[in-house]
C-alpha cells in the first residue's frame, strides 16, 4: 500500500498557549491542587511560628541575663510575666517541638497527596487519554510517526507534563505564597534592612528569564534524540533475523551505541549548562546574607532591631527566601522538559480523526453486504491519486477477486471498505447507505478482515481467534479454527488453544499464523470478509485445505479477494483487473480467458510456470 503524507497539522502552539492548556489539564484537578496548597499553607505557618519562638527563646534569654527589654515582633507574643524563666523555656522548647512533629506528619501527609495526584490521577488519566486518542486516529498519523516517537510520548512526555503540575504549578504557587509572606514579615521587622537584602532579587529574574530561552531548544533537541534511540531499539528488535540472517550485529551494535551517545552528550551539555546556572543564583542569594551580618548587625547594635524575633527571625526568613528563589534553578529546568513534553502530548491530542462516526450515524447491527463503489477517487494528500472512477457493485453473498500488479490500487480499495480511509471522490454505499452516514463501530464489525501479513498478538490461541469476538465459546472457537484449517496443528500443541504464543506469533510458521488469522475473521460470522491476499505465505496443499473450508465460510457473504493464484481467482464469482488505479477488466475466469489482456497474459505466465518451463522471480507478483 503506498505510503501516505503526513495530515496537515495545526499550527505550533506558543510556550504562552502551553501553559495555558498545562492549567487547563491542572484545572481539571482542582480539589487536589487545593489540598495540596492548604498542607503547603499550614507547613509554611507552622514553620514561620516556629522561627518566631526561637527567636522569642533568644530574647528571653537576653532580657533575663542581660537585662535587654523585649521587644515587639509581629505575632505580639510575649510570655507570661509571672511563670519562672524555666518554665518559660520549657514552654517555648515543648511548643517548637510539638510544631516540628507537626510538621514532619504534614510533610508526610503532602508527599503522600501529591503522589496521588500527579501518579494515580493525572498521569493515568493523561496516558489513558493519549491512548484513546491513538485508537481513534488514521493510518496517516502511524505513517507520518515512528514507533518510537509514540511510544515516548505516552511514556516519557506524559511524565514530562506530570512535572508541570507538579514541579512547576504546584511549587510555583507555593514559591509565589512564600515569599511573599516571607517579605511581608521581613518588612514588619525592617523595612529598611529587607530592602538592602532584596537588592539582588530583579537581577535573579531577569538571569532566569534568559536561561529559560537559552535551555529550551537544548531539551527539544534531547527529545528527538532520544526518540531516535528508541526507534533505533524497536527496529533492532523487530528485524532481529535479518540482522542475524546478514551477520550484521556488530553494525547494529555501533548504530545503537551512537544514537545512545547522542543522547548522553546532549544531557551531558543540558546538565552542564544547569549546573553553572544554580551555583551563579546560589551566589546572589549569598551575597543577602553579607548585606544582613553587616547593616542587620548594625542595626541590632543601635537598638533599631531586637537579637531574636528581630535579627534571627531575620536571618531564618531570608534562608527561607533564598533556598525559594535558589530552587528557581531547578524550577526552570522543569518548565522546559515539561514544555517540551507537553507540546508533543497535545500533538497527539489535536491530531485531527479524519475517520469517524457521524453525529447522527446509522446504526446498523446487521448489514446484509451489499457493497457499491460509486464513481469512487482516493488520494493520499499530496500524491498522484492512488483510485480513479471506481465503479463496482457487489451483491450480497458475491466474492469479488482483485487482481493487479504492485501499485495498482488494490490495497488502497480495500482498506476503503472498513473506512481505513475516507474517498476523496465519489462514495462508497453499504445497503445503499453511504458508509459515512453509518456508524463506524457497526460498520466494522459487520466486517472480517485477513491482512497479507498477518499480526498475533502475545495471549493464547484462543484468545488470539477470538479478540474480535471475546465473548465466543470454546465450541465457536473451535468451529472457527476447523474452518480455518487449523485445529489439528493447534492440537498437536502442547497446551493445544491455551497455548501461549510469543511476541507477534513469531514461534509459530507463516502458513500457520495465516490460517488463525482467517479463524479470527470466521468467527465475527460477518457479512463482508476482506482476504488481502491470505494464501501468499501458504503452500498449495494448505492453501487447497483452507479453500475447501473457507468455501462453506464465504457462503452468503460478500467477499473481497486479493490474489494472484489461478487457484484462488477461479473460487470467485466474477473478477476485476487493476492498473493504475483503475479497473480496466471485469469477468468470470472463462470470460477473462476468452479476451486478450493483463489477465490472460498474467494466466499464461502461470500456466508456463505449472508445466515447469518458466518461472518468475520468486516472492515477486506476475506483471502483465
Amino acid at each position: 500500500m503506498s505510503t501516505p503524507a503526513p495530515a496537515t497539522s495545526p499550527a505550533t502552539p506558543t510556550n504562552g498557549e502551553l501553559v495555558r492548556r498545562l492549567f487547563g489539564l491542572a484545572w481539571r484537578y482542582r480539589l487536589h491542587c487545593v489540598a495540596v496548597l492548604g498542607i503547603q499553607l499550614v507547613l509554611l505557618t507552622m514553620g514561620i511560628v516556629g522561627l518566631s519562638f526561637t527567636g522569642l527563646g533568644i530574647d528571653y534569654i537576653r532580657h533575663r541575663v542581660e537585662g535587654v527589654p523585649l521587644g515587639n515582633n509581629p505575632l505580639h507574643l510575649i510570655p507570661p510575666a509571672d511563670w519562672p524563666p524555666l518554665q518559660v523555656l520549657a514552654g517555648l522548647a515543648g511548643l517548637i517541638l510539638v510544631l516540628a512533629l507537626s510538621r514532619a506528619v504534614l510533610n508526610y501527609n503532602y508527599a503522600v497527596s501529591v503522589n496521588k495526584l500527579v501518579q494515580q490521577k493525572l498521569v493515568v488519566d493523561l496516558r489513558a487519554e493519549v491512548y484513546e486518542k491513538l485508537q481513534r486516529l488514521s493510518f496517516r498519523f502511524y505513517d507520518a510517526n515512528t514507533t518510537g516517537s509514540i511510544i515516548t510520548r505516552v511514556t516519557g512526555d506524559v511524565q514530562a507534563v506530570r512535572m508541570f503540575v507538579d514541579q512547576v504549578l504546584i511549587q510555583s504557587v507555593i514559591m509565589v505564597i512564600s515569599l511573599t509572606v516571607y517579605v511581608t514579615y521581613m518588612v514588619s521587622l525592617s523595612p529598611s534592612l529587607t530592602l538592602a537584602c532584596l537588592a539582588t532579587t530583579p537581577l535573579l529574574a531577569l538571569l532566569s528569564m534568559w536561561f529559560s530561552r537559552k535551555i529550551q531548544p537544548e531539551y527539544a533537541h534531547n527529545r528527538t534524540l532520544f526518540e531516535k534511540m528508541v526507534q533505533a531499539l524497536a527496529e533492532s528488535i523487530q528485524g532481529i533475523a535479518v540482522t542475524k540472517g546478514f551477520g550484521r550485529e556488530a553494525e547494529d551494535r555501533v548504530k545503537f551505541e551512537v544514537a545512545n551517545q547522542a543522547v548522553v552528550t546532549q544531557q551531558r551539555s543540558i546538565f552542564w549548562r544547569v549546573s553553572l546556572f544554580s551555583p551563579a543564583i546560589g551566589l546572589l542569594t549569598r551575597i543577602n546574607m553579607l548585606v544582613l551580618l553587616g547593616y542587620g548587625g548594625w542595626q541590632v547594635m543601635q537598638g533599631r532591631l531586637p537579637l531574636g524575633t528581630g535579627l534571627i527571625v531575620f536571618a531564618g526568613l531570608l534562608e527561607q527566601f533564598s533556598g525559594q528563589v535558589n530552587s528557581v534553578a531547578g524550577l526552570v529546568n522543569s518548565v522546559q522538559q515539561s514544555l517540551i513534553g507537553a507540546r508533543r502530548v497535545f500533538e497527539i491530542l489535536d491530531a485531527p480523526v479524519e475517520v469517524a462516526s457521524a453525529p447522527n450515524a446509522v446504526r446498523r447491527p446487521r448489514l446484509n453486504g451489499a457493497v457499491r463503489f460509486d464513481q469512487v477517487g482516493f488520494a493520499f494528500t499530496g500524491l498522484t491519486p492512488t483510485l480513479r472512477d471506481i465503479n463496482l457493485e457487489v451483491k450480497p453473498g458475491q466474492c469479488v477477486a482483485i487482481l493487479g500488479a504492485t501499485g495498482a490500487g488494490k490495497s488502497a480499495l480495500m482498506s476503503l471498505i472498513p473506512r481505513f480511509f475516507d474517498p476523496t471522490a465519489g462514495c462508497l454505499l453499504f445497503d445503499g447507505i453511504d458508509a459515512r452516514r453509518l456508524h463506524l463501530d457497526d460498520l466494522r464489525r459487520n466486517i472480517g478482515l485477513v491482512f497479507q501479513e498477518s499480526f498475533l498478538f502475545s495471549n493464547t490461541i484462543a484468545a488470539n481467534i477470538a479478540f474480535g469476538h471475546p465473548e465466543a465459546t470454546p465450541a465457536q472457537i473451535t468451529q472457527a479454527a476447523k474452518i480455518a484449517a487449523a485445529h489439528d496443528f493447534i492440537m498437536a500443541l502442547p497446551q493445544g488453544y491455551d497455548t501461549v504464543l510469543g511476541e507477534s506469533g513469531n514461534s509459530l510458521s507463516g502458513g500457520q499464523r495465516q490460517r488463525l488469522a482467517i479463524a479470527r475473521a470466521v468467527l465475527l460470522e460477518p457479512a463482508i470478509l476482506l482476504l488481502d491476499d491470505p494464501t501468499a505465505a501458504i503452500d498449495s496443499e494448505t492453501e487447497h485445505e483452507i479453500f475447501e473450508a473457507l468455501d462453506r465460510a464465504i457462503a452468503g457473504r460478500t467477499t473481497f479477494i486479493v490474489a494472484h493464484r489461478l487457484s484462488t481467482l477461479r473460487r470467485a464469482d466474477f473478477i476485476i483487473v487493476m492498473e493504475d488505479g483503475r479497473i480496466v477488466q471485469r469477468g468470470t475466469h472463462e470470460e477473462l480467458m476468452r479476451v486478450p489482456g493483463p489477465y490472460l497474459r498474467v494466466a499464461n505466465l502461470q500456466l508456463v510456470d505449472s508445466r515447469g518451463l518458466q518461472a518468475p522471480p520468486a516472492g515477486t507478483e506476475a506483471r502483465p
